[in-house]
């Protein structure tokens, strides 16, 4: 696609361990929410590409999960995204928790990067949460004697600080190039996708202990219904898997308030991210052993198909 000259471009993982607030500084360097958020481990557990459109720049964001110790099939493939996010980038954003002292952990995420040719960039996040301005200094020095970082930016994606830094770094550093998408591209996400995740945040933020974790939901039926004025509702049908019975009472909850509270909430935001009516079923199914079963997850993955393939 035809850009003006100068015009640079060009495609950036954002890694770390989980909880580094990957998601959230996508989500605020694109100006608008794409990746659901929480204060949970392995929130994330595909890919997200998020397109960033300048009118010097065109950046794709590829936001991934979490770097972890794999303890199922699941989490395997969640690995796998990671290692498929950082084939043929311009830029890594590594991203660490600014508010918590390095660790062995770290320095196993820190493996990821040190092969790659690829420069990175060490995103501190949190540093709302920083109480001293020493500790901070530390962690950078911390990670400056492990490995060779491009730059070290100090940041907090929750409040905006510093990002402003971040953005010219990274109009500095990528190459001239084209515009790859169209203008008001945001993402190749499928908004089947989109909507099973808005579900999957609201059990999140709603549900504790075990049960985030077990949870999967699979859109099973998606109508678009005309409606006078040119208007469309869409009707959807989703499923939320979890592995035990007694995590299907929790989510369904007293006379079915939970379930109610999760499907108006995720209502609500498909609505306001869709830009439609939206109709949602919610059920619950047991499904034992998801996480291992490769049919299982496969039948999920095949959601987040973008919608080119």
């Amino acid at each position: 696609m035809s850009a003006p000259a100068n015009h640079v471009s060009g495609f950036v993982s954002i890694i770390g361990r989980p909880n580094a607030g990957k998601s959230t500084l996508m989500n605020a360097l694109l100006g608008t929410k794409l990746a659901i958020v929480a204060d949970k481990p392995q929130t994330t557990r595909t890919a997200i590409q998020g397109v960033l459109t300048l009118p010097e720049a065109q950046i794709v964001f590829v936001d991934t999960p979490g770097i972890h110790e794999p303890r199922h099939l699941l989490h395997k493939r969640m690995l796998e995204r990671i290692r498929e996010a950082l084939v043929g980038r311009d830029l890594i954003l590594f991203l660490a928790d600014a508010a918590v002292a390095f660790s062995r952990k770290d320095e196993q995420a820190l493996e990821w990067i040190r092969k790659l040719a690829t420069p990175a960039v060490l995103v501190l996040n949190k540093i709302d949460l920083v109480e001293t301005k020493p500790l901070l200094l530390t962690l950078i020095d911390e990670y400056r004697r492990r490995h060779e970082f491009a730059e070290f930016l100090p940041v907090s994606a929750l409040t905006g600080e510093g990002l402003d830094l971040l953005r010219k770094v990274l109009l500095a550093r990528l190459p001239q190039g084209p515009r790859y998408f169209p203008e008001d591209h945001l993402t190749d996400l499928p908004e089947r996708f989109l909507a099973a995740e808005l579900i999957r945040e609201k059990i999140l933020h709603l549900t504790r202990e075990e049960v985030p974790h077990s949870v999967a939901v699979i859109i099973d039926r998606w109508e678009e219904e005309p409606r006078p004025g040119g208007a469309v509702l869409t009707r959807i049908l989703a499923t939320v898997h979890v592995e035990r019975p007694g995590h299907k009472a929790i989510l369904i909850g007293r006379k079915g308030a939970m379930l109610k509270q999760i499907g108006s909430l995720a209502r609500r935001e498909m609505e306001r991210l869709l830009d439609r009516k939206i109709f949602l079923e919610l059920f619950v199914k047991v499904s034992e052993d998801w996480r291992r079963r490769a049919p299982f997850l496969n039948e999920l993955d095949q959601l987040s198909v973008p919608r080119t393939q």
